[in-house]
Formats: C-alpha cells, sequence, structure tokens
C-alpha cells in the first residue's frame, strides 16, 4: 500500500461512505462474425437474431415485449450478448433495452440486473436453452409465441448478424494485436509490474451475491462487475456526498474540507481517476488490458489492508451505514477475500474471449506456468498478501511491558498451506504496524504511530537510523524524523480513538535525527520466514524494520542455494546500499515505486553502479511497482521541457526497438477515449491517471532513455521469472 497520506485516507474513508449511483450513453453499432456459434461461450460480445427452434421463428419486439412470430432474419431483433459470466448473458437490445423477466412475463427492461441475467445450456451443437436463475423459470413461448417464463424452456438457435448496439464498455483504443512468444524455452519479452492491488474497492465481487469492501470501503469503485463497466465504475456521489462534500481526501489528506470534487464516473469521468486521487479506482480491467497490450507480461497483485484503520472506520461509519458493523476487517480474512475476487476477474475474461481458458489474464502458480502462458501472450498474473498481521500474527502490548501473540507456528505452518493452496505465491512479512513477527519499517513520523498505537497498544520505541538514515550509504533513506503532535484539531475518529486508549503521556522523540524501529525481528518472525523459503515464497523485504532487512538477507544467505528476496514497494523503513547490493547479490530484484518515464529512466542509473558492484552479468532489468488502488497516489506528469507523447504513438517500431524486438508487429496507441462522452486521458497533462496509462508510460520510457531503457523495462518480466525459478528449483 502507499504512502503515509493514504494510509491515514483509509481509516477515515469508510466513516464517509454509503452507496453508489450509475449512468448510462449511448454506444457504437457494432457487426458481428458470420460463423454459426457451436457452444454458449462462442456468443460472447457478438451480434445475433434469436430463433425459436419450436416454432422456426425469429423473435420480434411486440410492445413491451417480444415474440416468436417473425418469418425472416431482416425483420428480426438483433441482440449484442453481453458475457455477465462463463455461459450467462444479457440480451441487450438496439434500442439499449434488455430482454429481461418481469413475474411470468418476458419484457424489455432499461437496466441490467438479476431479472436480464440469463445462463444458457447447450442442447447440441447450435441449440441452447436459457433460464432466469433468479425467479427459477425458463425462458419459453405461449401459444401465440410471446416470450414468456416457463418451467419447460424453448429451444433456441443464434443465427449471426449485423446492426446490433455494442453493450457500454470501456475501449483500449489499441490498433493491432499483441505479440506472442518465441517459445518457453526462450527468454520472456515483456515488462513486469511487481506491486498493485487490483482487486481492492468498494465490493470484491462480481455483483451476484455481496461479499462486502475491501479495507472498509475506502476506495471506490471496482475492477469489474458482471453488468459492465457502467455497474463497476458509477457515479460515487452517495460515497462522497453531493459534489464530493465528503470525501475522506479533501477533509484529512489535504486539509481541505470544502475542496470538491465532481462524482460522475462511466462515461464522464470528469475529475476520476485522476493521478493524485487515492479513493477512486484506478484499475478497471480494461485499463490492465491496455498495458497488457502493451508488452506487460507479469503482474503481482497482492490483497492488502491495514487492520487497526479498518477497525477505526467501521466503528464510525456505523453512524452512518449500519451494516458496517458488520464489515469484514481482518487482515487475512481481507486479503484471502481479495484473491478470490481475482479469481472471478479470470473467469469474466474467459467469458467475455469466448471460453474457459480463452482470456489474457491468467494466474499463475509457478514459474514454469508463468513462461507457458506468456509464450501464448497472456498475461501471467501472480497473487500476493501484503499486510501486518499475516497468518493472524496480531500483537497486543500490555501497561507491564509484555506482550501477547495472535498467532502460533503451529498457526503459521497450516495458513502457509492455506494460501499456498490458494495461488499466492508472494507476500509481505512485514507491513504499516508492528506485529508478532517484529517490527514495522518506519517511513513515516506520525500517522502510523497513531494506527500503531490503536491496533497494538503501545507507540513505537525507536533508535537513531544508522549513519543519520540517509546519504551515499542508503539506497533508500531509512526511518523518519517523528513527531508527536496529533493531526488536525483532535476531532477525527483516529486521533480521537487514540485519545481514548491513551492513558499516558504520549513518546517523546529525537527531532533532529531519523527514528529507525526498535523492534526487532522476533522468534516467532525467524520461524515464519524460514517457512515462507522452505515453501517457496516470493518474499518482499519492503516494509521490514531495517535491521529486520538485514535478518532476511542473513537467512536468506544462509539458504543452499542462498534464496533470493526482491524489493518493490521503495524499500519502505530503508535499504542501505550494501543490504541493495546483497539483495542484487542473491539474485533479487530492486524496481522502482510508482514512477513516471522520467523517474523509470533515472532509477535506471541510480540501479546501474549497485547491479555492476552485485556481480550481476545478466542484462539489467528494471520493471516497476506501480502501487494502483493501494490508496495512494500514482506518477504525476513529467512536466515542463519533456519531450511530449505524441499521439497516436506506436512500440515495437523504429530505431529505439532493437533486436530483441525482432519479430514483434508494431501496436499502435491512440489517445484513450471514451466515446459516449469524448473524455479523454494525455498523459502529459494528467500523469498515470489510471491503470491504462501504463502504455503512454512506456512511451515516455523511450522518449526520455531510448533503447537502453526500453531493453531494462522489457528485461523485467524475464528477471522475475528467474527469480522465481530460484524459489522453486532448489
Amino acid at each position: 500500500m502507499g504512502s503515509v497520506r493514504s494510509v491515514l485516507c483509509a481509516g477515515w474513508m469508510a466513516v464517509w461512505l454509503s452507496a453508489c449511483g450509475s449512468s448510462e450513453r449511448a454506444q457504437v453499432i457494432a457487426p458481428g462474425p458470420q460463423a454459426a456459434p457451436q457452444t454458449r461461450f462462442d456468443l460472447a460480445n457478438r451480434c445475433f437474431a434469436l430463433k425459436s427452434l419450436d416454432a422456426d421463428r425469429f423473435v420480434v419486439r411486440q410492445g413491451s415485449g417480444y415474440a416468436a412470430s417473425g418469418s425472416t432474419l431482416d425483420g428480426a431483433e438483433r441482440f449484442y450478448m453481453k458475457p455477465t459470466a462463463l455461459g450467462e448473458y444479457l440480451f441487450y437490445a438496439r434500442d439499449r433495452v434488455l430482454l429481461a423477466g418481469n413475474g411470468a412475463a418476458v419484457e424489455a427492461a432499461t437496466a441490467a440486473s438479476a431479472l436480464s441475467d440469463w445462463r444458457l445450456e447447450t442442447t447440441a451443437p447450435g441449440r441452447y436453452t436459457a433460464r432466469l436463475d433468479a425467479l427459477g423459470k425458463a425462458l419459453a413461448t405461449d401459444a401465440q409465441g410471446q416470450l414468456v417464463l416457463a418451467d419447460t424452456p424453448v429451444e433456441l438457435a443464434f443465427v449471426p448478424a449485423t446492426e446490433c448496439t455494442a453493450y457500454p464498455e470501456i475501449p483500449t483504443d489499441v490498433i493491432g494485436e499483441t505479440y506472442k512468444g518465441r517459445g518457453v524455452d526462450q527468454p520472456v519479452v515483456g515488462f513486469a509490474e511487481v506491486h498493485t492491488h487490483m482487486a481492492m474497492g468498494h465490493e470484491m465481487s462480481d455483483g451476484k451475491t455481496r461479499v462486502g469492501p475491501s479495507a472498509g470501503g475506502a476506495l471506490y469503485g471496482q475492477m469489474f462487475h458482471r453488468y459492465g463497466v457502467p455497474h463497476a465504475l458509477e457515479d460515487c456521489e452517495q460515497w462522497h456526498g453531493p459534489n464530493g462534500i465528503r470525501d475522506p481526501e479533501a477533509l484529512i489528506l489535504d486539509q481541505e474540507p470544502l475542496k470538491l470534487h465532481d462524482t460522475q464516473g462511466w462515461p464522464t469521468f470528469v475529475d476520476w481517476p485522476a493521478h493524485d486521487s487515492q479513493l477512486h479506482q484506478a484499475m478497471y480491467y480494461k485499463w490492465v488490458e491496455r498495458a497488457w497490450k502493451a508488452g506487460l507480461r507479469i503482474m503481482v497483485s497482492e490483497g492488502t489492508n491495514i487492520e487497526a484503520l479498518c477497525d477505526v472506520a467501521r466503528l464510525y461509519m456505523s453512524t452512518v451505514r449500519p451494516d458496517a458493523v458488520g464489515f469484514e476487517c481482518r487482515d487475512m480474512d481481507l486479503g484471502i477475500a481479495q484473491i478470490k475476487y481475482l479469481y472471478q476477474l479470470q473467469d469474466y475474461v474467459d467469458a467475455q474471449e469466448g471460453g474457459p481458458g480463452k482470456g489474457w489474464f491468467r494466474i499463475v502458480k509457478d514459474p514454469a506456468e508463468a513462461r507457458r502462458v506468456i509464450n501464448e501472450g497472456k498475461l501471467a498474473v501472480v497473487p500476493g498478501l501484503e499486510f501486518s498481521n499475516v497468518f493472524r500474527c496480531n500483537v497486543r502490548f500490555d501497561p507491564l511491558g509484555g506482550e501477547t501473540s495472535g498467532c502460533t507456528r503451529e498457526d503459521i505452518d497450516r495458513q502457509i498451506d492455506e494460501i499456498w493452496e490458494l495461488g499466492v505465491r508472494e507476500i509481505f512479512p512485514y507491513h504499516d504496524v508492528n506485529s508478532a513477527l517484529g517490527g514495522t519499517g518506519i517511513f513515516d513520523g506520525l500517522a502510523l504511530n497513531l494506527v500503531g498505537f490503536y491496533g497494538t497498544g503501545r507507540f513505537w520505541e525507536t533508535y537513531d537510523c544508522p549513519n543519520g538514515g540517509e546519504g551515499e550509504t542508503y539506497f533508500y533513506d531509512a526511518g523518519a524524523y517523528m513527531t508527536t503532535a496529533l493531526p488536525g484539531t483532535g476531532n477525527d475518529p483516529l486521533t480521537q480513538a487514540v485519545i481514548g486508549l491513551l492513558q499516558g503521556p504520549a513518546p517523546i522523540y529525537p527531532p533532529d535525527r531519523r527514528q529507525c524501529n526498535a523492534r526487532g525481528m522476533t522468534e516467532l518472525g525467524r520461524y515464519a520466514i524460514q517457512k515462507l523459503m522452505e515453501k517457496g515464497f516470493i518474499i518482499d523485504i519492503d516494509h521490514a524494520e531495517l535491521s529486520i532487512k538485514s535478518e532476511m538477507i542473513a537467512m536468506a544467505k544462509a539458504q543452499n542455494p542462498p534464496y533470493p528476496l526482491i524489493s518493490a514497494h521503495g524499500g519502505h523503513g530503508g535499504i542501505s546500499m550494501e543490504q541493495a547490493r546483497d539483495i542484487l547479490a542473491l539474485g533479487g530484484l530492486i524496481y522502482p515505486m510508482k514512477p513516471n518515464g522520467r523517474g523509470h529512466v533515472e532509477f535506471i542509473e541510480k540501479l546501474k553502479p549497485v547491479w555492476q558492484a552485485a556481480g550481476r552479468t545478466d542484462p539489467i532489468a528494471v520493471g516497476y511497482g506501480m502501487d494502483a488502488n493501494g490508496i495512494a497516489n500514482r506518477a504525476r506528469p513529467r512536466g515542463a521541457g519533456a519531450e511530449p507523447v505524441r499521439y497516436p504513438f506506436t512500440l515495437f517500431r523504429g530505431e529505439d526497438w532493437g533486436p530483441m524486438f525482432a519479430g514483434i508487429a508494431p501496436v499502435t496507441f491512440n489517445l484513450q477515449t471514451i466515446p459516449e462522452s469524448g473524455k479523454t486521458w494525455n498523459i502529459d497533462e494528467v500523469g498515470t491517471a489510471h491503470y491504462g496509462m501504463v502504455a503512454d508510460y512506456v512511451e515516455e520510457i523511450r522518449l526520455e532513455g531510448g533503447r537502453e531503457a526500453l531493453e531494462a523495462l522489457y528485461h523485467s518480466a524475464e528477471a522475475y521469472l528467474r527469480m522465481w525459478e530460484q524459489t522453486v528449483n532448489r
């Protein structure tokens, strides 16, 4: 997750939330392929006329409903078949209404719902039935041919047609097909996103069955919804208030209580998403698809949470939303729910692409599977977890100096097996709050200390960071300058929660020296790290206390063979130059956190001498960790003096694309535009407003660093896979 500014936001957000509205605009006319469908999956995003095989008649519009009474294809109603799940569809008519049940009748509905969500079954190749699970009935015809709901279904055929109205969706604005690999035994050409939170949002399901929000509903919007973008990215007024007046980001983070924002989502997106908007969805799946078409081949998506903030949020949010009392806040439970939501997205993308296994979004469980997926030209998704109380290893400190752990060695063993079975392969053993495993890496001097006190019952105990915590001996600065001041006026929920628990004076820290966390790795922490290595997890060293990082590196060196570690999150808590060299020498990686193109190239220059000092002879590799949806800002525009991105731009063509890219067909990226509203996103103006801007970010890297920078970027997926192979091939 993101910065201190964003961390404080997470608790506040849930205090002000409620529900959301919707908007919907006209779509383009879309023809369909002429091949006759054979299975229920073949209908996806295609145009058809519907025919009753029993009556040998086409379905036509008749009054407020429909009838199987047409004798020719020309007069038949057209339906755009929009998948809601594998084998389940919306029938979207030319006049932008949906075939829907209403009691025993079948009528036109203006909005998608369970009453327009049909499950198809294939009775024979090209022959189908349709059932409406919400009413427990099937699509049938009465004696007059009227479409009705009944127990016994009518057999249907879908006849390929043209002149449909496409269901609303965000376009990728890409011309050309993305590339496949050169063989599973050949180096991967592609880049790696190593730190993101795609499944964060105000609901962790496809919309059929409510699961609940992540992090107390801190972030509005969903990565997908079974009824598409009009439901996933709606107007957020009921969450942020009229004109955004109740937006916690304005109230707390920006300290501008009268700051407003336009709450409209799809299709106008007036004020969000934006690079500095932490509390709106940035990873809608179509935006990720655009990034994949630019060469994204590895994506780590971590379930995340800050349990103490979530607890504060739901306590105060119950005054606004009575159901907030029941919101889940435990780190492990929310993290696992987010991983399960990723599997729902995999199925949803499969449904859009024509059936099981056909989608471009593939969750992988080992590097060999990742290589196979990438060789097919698809995106390999690695599930991960990032929160403090991993394995429910909370800690509570008592006033006499003792502590109580929320987990045992047996708990750790059991839960390691459970998350491994779920498909989790990358993990943060430490995060923003002290745990039974050890101390958090301090990078903020106020808000997280308050959060930690609320979560554990004790403020941080600190020491002066070695060598001042900054300067030439550090790759990333360590610790922070601490303060004991409370935020705002003391009337906010977090401060009030801390004051209510505080039974003595707040600690006093040296004001002129960077402070590191005195809580080191515990015996339980050593046990957990060893077990994670034995199992083969990819371990991210970031967020661990500076001394714990050294101990993790020592443990990694002691393994036979040595065990690689990764830093993908800006080195929170600090990384010394010696630690950086050790990470790389172990076969690990250090990738930058949410840079723009200029920052990415600057990071390559910073990494070069460390890469060489570590004895690395493989090509330098630099992916990135965008921390999108991590309740954090994303990269701002490069600013004045930067050579602008000129739209449309074409990747994989030109002198900067050297021999590494031989045989890869050019792919052109237009300015991202919403046809229904004319909304556009130009990276020079808005920065990384959402994840679809990653393709534009690649063009920034080309402009800033040329061939060398592009090769470092497109080596990053291969470097990640080689690191992963070190964890499993032992």
